[in-house]
């Protein structure tokens, strides 16, 4: 596991989990440059370890993300120590592009950038007393970016009104939105993400990468180019390790053995 210092975050690694918390709780681990930066690295890291088959994001103390961290926006504020390595931008592209699924543990309010990170993940799951919105118009900006991956989500109408009128939403309409996976009670919530990412590390890694790259690559195709990509991509997964090893535990009725290969 990388060694890596940072400031923004805590990572711990464990039976085939990545955990990554935001830790800024003096500021409700509100996002800025720096906590954009050090993510990058974190996923980039998780991404690279043969031991990581999934991914879990939650955040320090009572809140998620409270959105986006004003004071850098308008100071700058502190830059990174690490070396620069994409903006949120690039984080939301590279979470949804994630070929190790990402798992939201949503302690408490996900609001503007941080919803965002929550609509970036594969998996989310919420406590009950957190709270998921879109505020940004009420202090005269918009969610520009995090539009992008609550459009894929999210009806229209109803993102549409969620962005101009600066919702909050509780727990149960964010799942009725499509924005939740789950919703569980705060003592739940750590049961419901285990729950989660055990079913996730039981599976083949090999093909969850695949799967989730074929995923990402047709998910803004018409039909007619996605299916014969999805051929070549089925293809490419049936000549995997995992693939015969899968196969062959089917027919001989026993729990296959993966290599991730």
């Amino acid at each position: 596991m990388s060694e890596r210092t940072y400031q923004r975050l805590r990572v711990a690694r464990g039976g085939g989990v990545e955990t990554i918390t935001l830790h800024y709780p003096e500021r409700r681990n509100a996002i800025g440059p720096v906590m954009v930066n050090e993510l990058l690295w974190a996923l980039s890291d998780a991404r690279d370890a043969a031991d990581v088959t999934a991914i879990v994001l939650t955040g320090d103390g009572k809140a998620f993300c409270a959105g986006g961290d004003f004071a850098q926006m308008t100071s700058g504020g502190d830059g990174p120590e690490l070396p620069p390595k994409g903006d949120y931008a690039d984080l939301l592209l590279t979470m949804v592009n994630s070929d190790k699924p990402i798992v939201a543990k949503v302690n408490g309010a996900a609001m503007g950038g941080g919803l965002g990170l929550v609509a970036a993940s594969t998996f989310a799951v919420a406590s009950t007393e957190a709270i998921l919105g879109t505020p940004e118009i009420n202090v005269g900006l918009f969610p520009m970016m995090i539009m992008a991956v609550l459009q894929r989500l999210v009806p229209r109408r109803r993102l549409v009104e969620m962005m101009l009128f600066g919702e909050k939403l509780t727990p149960d309409q964010a799942l009725q939105a499509g924005i939740l996976n789950r919703v569980v009670t705060p003592g739940e919530l750590d049961g419901a993400v285990v729950d989660v990412v055990t079913k996730l590390v039981g599976k083949s890694p090999m093909a969850l990468a695949l799967g989730l790259r074929a995923f990402a690559a047709q998910d803004d195709l018409e039909l007619e180019a996605a299916l014969p990509l999805l051929r070549g991509r089925l293809a490419e997964i049936l000549a995997t390790d995992d693939a015969r090893e899968g196969l062959m535990a089917f027919l001989e009725k026993r729990t296959p053995k993966w290599t991730g290969k």
